[in-house]
């Protein structure tokens, strides 16, 4: 019951920001690009570990840079937030036109707003710039830090301009990944939910969910119970993953022979600890932490990295 109802993702939402008194974007996008280990001299206090060399699991993500082409002003009512005005940029990408459609109006100026509290820049990746063979680009907003002064200033500065990685992270810091899984379709209920095989003599199946019992006396079965259905394809969030490196353009970072399924990194990248939910090329969402973990803010000293070919080049 963690997660209902376990239906498709529609869209990669985002429903909390980070409490950041520094005035910069709370949120970035990458592409899954695969996943390798490396070598790092550990430096957590509490680590059996500590000062040690050890091998660990890290995902690589590209992260190219992501353009700002609008800006959202909100206003708040006893009713929740309302977007009470949008200024856009005059010189949009004419890659945009793959997913909405561009008005042709005169946009609104900064001058004519009226009364907000609270700032977000609505952005779009640019896939483009990656091996994934993507076109569409995506598009999301993204909170701003700092008060709601000093986020008008910054949205002003940064319309029609990119937001590079590094303008929101640095090594060492934790990030939230927002990510939807591999999608498996339909699936019954042994795979989907874990249900015990009956044995052979049983009537009917040997895989449903066996006698209902107490589940049927309202006259009709209840959600709870696991039945067949949609599996895969789920939004799903990951706190406080550890950002072990930020990777520079030119900076070699793809096994010989590229990785499967996805080919060269061209653009900055994240080094990030353990494995991350989804397919590759799959856009991920990556966050400021918003309840962060007490670990090194210093990033550990990677040591060796493996570029072996993953697919025995």
């Amino acid at each position: 019951m963690q997660y209902w109802p376990r239906k498709r993702a529609k869209k990669l939402r985002v429903r909390s920001w980070a409490d950041v008194q520094a005035v910069k974007p709370l949120g970035f996008a990458g592409f899954k690009a695969g996943m390798t280990h490396v070598i790092i001299t550990d430096n957590r206090a509490t680590s059996h570990t500590k000062g040690e060399s050890i091998s660990m699991p890290v995902t690589i993500v590209e992260c190219p840079p992501i353009k700002v082409f609008a800006v959202n002003f909100y206003k708040n009512s006893a009713y929740g937030r309302s977007l009470s005005s949008q200024i856009l940029s005059t010189g949009a990408d004419k890659v945009l036109q793959r997913t909405l459609s561009l008005p042709k109006k005169e946009p609104k100026k900064f001058g004519d707003l009226g009364d907000f509290d609270d700032v977000n820049l609505v952005v779009h990746t640019q896939p483009g710039f990656t091996s994934t063979g993507q076109k569409r680009p995506h598009i999301f907003e993204v909170a701003v830090g700092g008060k709601k002064e000093a986020k008008l200033e910054y949205a002003k500065s940064m319309l029609g301009k990119e937001i590079a990685v590094t303008d929101v992270f640095k090594e060492g810091d934790q990030a939230d990944i927002h990510a939807i899984t591999r999608g498996k379709g339909f699936q019954g209920p042994v795979k989907r939910f874990g249900v015990s095989i009956r044995q052979h003599k049983s009537e009917k199946t040997k895989r449903g969910p066996g006698t209902l019992g107490p589940w049927r006396g309202q006259g009709k079965i209840m959600y709870r119970v696991a039945h067949a259905g949609q599996m895969g394809y789920h939004l799903r969030t990951e706190f406080n993953k550890w950002i072990i490196k930020i990777g520079k353009k030119d900076e070699q970072a793809t096994p010989k022979g590229g990785f499967i399924n996805y080919g060269v990194v061209k653009n900055p990248y994240l080094i990030l600890k353990g494995s991350i939910a989804g397919p590759k090329k799959r856009m991920i969402r990556l966050n400021v932490a918003t309840r962060p973990k007490n670990i090194p803010s210093q990033a550990p000293i990677i040591k060796y990295l493996s570029l072996e070919s993953k697919q025995g080049v």
